[in-house]
């Protein structure tokens, strides 16, 4: 082999190895700022409406809750420390946990059901991610102006009036920010109790640090990364083509009456110059928050916000033409040409119908088990330091501790009783009360005729009935030993 060729050897080496080192750098390509409009017209669209219709929905219940009160404490807290989570007039301990259970299944279940009718309808509308980019943009648009300004400020070099801009904005999403996280710290501490201890510089460490994770991820997800959340963190992304088929309600663009796209003109129809509804104005980039192009078809970063379809509908009205060239309709509508009413018996298939079947029973199921659930929780345990004992009079004496949980919010006074041994009596306290959602631990004393118990152990049970109440009752097994001769 001469020089020559070793040469092109080298120099074809050192391209390929240039061609893939620019392929690999390729895959990390820097993010590409998306700039959303805010606002298409001089009012708010249709489904635009919806949206803030959801902001103001769930933040007033979400800031709102903490201040309620109930039975003088907050309505609403989950308070780890004590390990009771009240909600309203319900008051739900860890024994309690498959209520919790069941409060998750159903969400789940919901999910499935509400995603195979209508698509990513809690991404587009209730999502936190969503919620909180809609009010941070907000923010950015009081401060910076919408999509136009906002780029030019961003090309602009830095001087005086863009820092104070930049700067006012940033100081406005931190205080919505740690305002969040005082509100999240808020459901698992007492809420005034919080406040009391940030303003008098007291909070405790774990309370500070989750009210700062909690508005950092807030500044974090909403102000800076946005979309990038959805498409490359949220995990419901990646998995909703497994709920979805062709009969699901999707933002969809219409490409045999939109293309092929183009402006037209005035002198000739768009027939005539052979084109479809599509003006190419696009708006309906411009509006996606994610920054897609809907008519590329389905996407898993489409939220399925409706952005687009305000955006079009707008134009198609301006320029005459019908609207729904984007539109929330199904695959199998669009390919077929299928009416309303015909596209709508569809959505309601075998995959629907089981989901609410499902859903219904457990909802139903959850309903009825919390309205049969009894507010007394006993747990009976036997005394480990004398299983069992003869008294001065020759009677069996056994002992136990007695774990009494009072769910309600009110204070309540108990009866203990026994049964399943001739003349088995209670020899401590028969009565006793427990204060409102509190524990009290109860020494029990059982006694039995020594001529009435043979040795070994025998079954018996305890019963707690309420005074008030003889329907609030728990009757606890348990075995009372008798003394080997």
């Amino acid at each position: 082999m001469n020089a020559v060729d070793e040469g092109r050897k080298v120099e074809a080496a050192s391209t390929a190895a240039t061609e893939q080192a620019e392929a690999v750098q390729s895959l990390y390509a820097k993010r590409v700022e998306i700039y959303p409009r805010a606002k298409i017209g001089d009012r708010l669209a249709w489904f635009q409406k919806w949206r803030w219709a959801t902001v103001w929905i769930t933040q007033i219940v979400f800031y709102g809750l903490p201040w309620l009160t109930w039975n003088d404490r907050q309505a609403v807290l989950f308070e780890l420390v004590a390990r009771r989570f009240y909600i309203f007039g319900l008051v739900l301990w860890p024994q309690d946990i498959v209520f919790l259970t069941g409060i998750l299944i159903i969400a789940a279940f919901a999910l499935f059901l509400f995603t195979a009718v209508g698509g990513r309808l809690w991404c587009g509308y209730a999502c936190p991610q969503t919620v909180y980019t809609e009010i941070f943009m907000w923010i950015e648009k009081a401060f910076e102006g919408d999509r136009n300004q906002r780029m030019r400020l961003d090309r602009e070099p830095m001087s005086p009036r863009k820092f104070a801009r930049k700067a006012a904005k940033h100081v406005a999403w931190i205080a919505v920010a740690l305002w969040t996280g005082y509100t999240f710290v808020g459901y698992f501490t007492p809420i005034r109790e919080l406040g009391a201890e940030m303003v008098a510089l007291q909070i405790g460490g774990w309370s500070a640090f989750w009210v700062l994770f909690y508005g950092f991820a807030t500044y974090g997800n909403s102000g800076w990364m946005r979309e990038q959340v959805c498409k490359y963190m949220c995990p419901y992304a990646r998995f909703q083509s497994a709920m979805f088929d062709q009969d699901t309600l999707i933002v969809t663009y219409d490409e045999a009456r939109g293309e092929p796209r183009g402006g037209g003109s005035r002198k000739k129809s768009r027939a005539e110059l052979g084109l479809g509804d599509c003006v190419d104005c696009g708006l309906c980039v411009q509006v996606c928050p994610t920054g897609i192009d809907i008519r590329m078809g389905l996407q898993y970063e489409c939220i399925g916000c409706a952005a687009c379809i305000d955006a079009c509908d707008h134009t198609m009205q301006k320029v005459g033409l019908p609207k729904g060239l984007v539109r929330y309709s199904t695959t199998n509508a669009v390919r077929n040409h299928l009416d309303s009413h015909a596209m709508w018996r569809r959505i309601f298939r075998p995959r629907v119908l089981v989901y609410s079947a499902f859903l219904l029973a457990i909802t139903t199921a959850l309903a009825v088990a919390m309205s049969l659930r009894v507010p007394l929780k006993v747990d009976l345990i036997r005394d480990r330091g004398a299983l069992a004992s003869e008294t001065e009079d020759g009677r069996v004496e056994n002992s136990y501790r007695m774990q009494v949980s009072n769910t309600t919010e009110a204070r309540r006074a108990y009866t203990i009783s026994v049964s399943g041994l001739p003349g088995l009596t209670v020899a401590s306290e028969t009565r006793f009360e427990v204060g409102p959602a509190a524990v009290a631990s109860i020494p029990v004393r059982l006694l039995a005729d020594a001529g009435q118990v043979t040795p070994g152990s025998h079954k018996i049970a305890v019963e707690v009935r309420a005074d008030d109440d003889p329907g609030v009752a728990v009757r606890e097994t348990t075995t009372f030993l008798g003394l080997r001769r």
